[in-house]
């Protein structure tokens, strides 16, 4: 199955690692350092032009790590996918 993000950006739900709150996770230092080094390392996919609610962590076939920046809230992403795994 696959998850939308927001507007055209869509990931295989296999490859989430994670999905995140992006105003209380990033309160913690190690969460801004694994931002900034994603962001440093062009591993960061802004899916939004809006306000960024969440971001969600996928792992790639090279097992590389590549955040997607959403304006979906966290609990609407576990909607969409409770939605289809029933």
């Amino acid at each position: 199955m696959y998850l939308h993000l927001g507007n055209d950006y869509i990931v295989n739900e296999k490859d989430i690692i994670g999905i995140f709150d992006i105003e209380n996770s990033s309160v913690s230092q190690i969460t801004k350092q694994f931002l900034n080094l994603a962001s440093k390392n062009a591993r960061v996919v802004n899916c939004t032009y809006e306000m960024p609610k969440s971001f969600v962590v996928c792992l790639d076939k090279d097992l590389t790590e590549t955040v997607y920046i959403s304006q979906l809230a966290c609990s609407t992403l576990l909607k969409r996918h409770n939605k289809f795994s029933q």
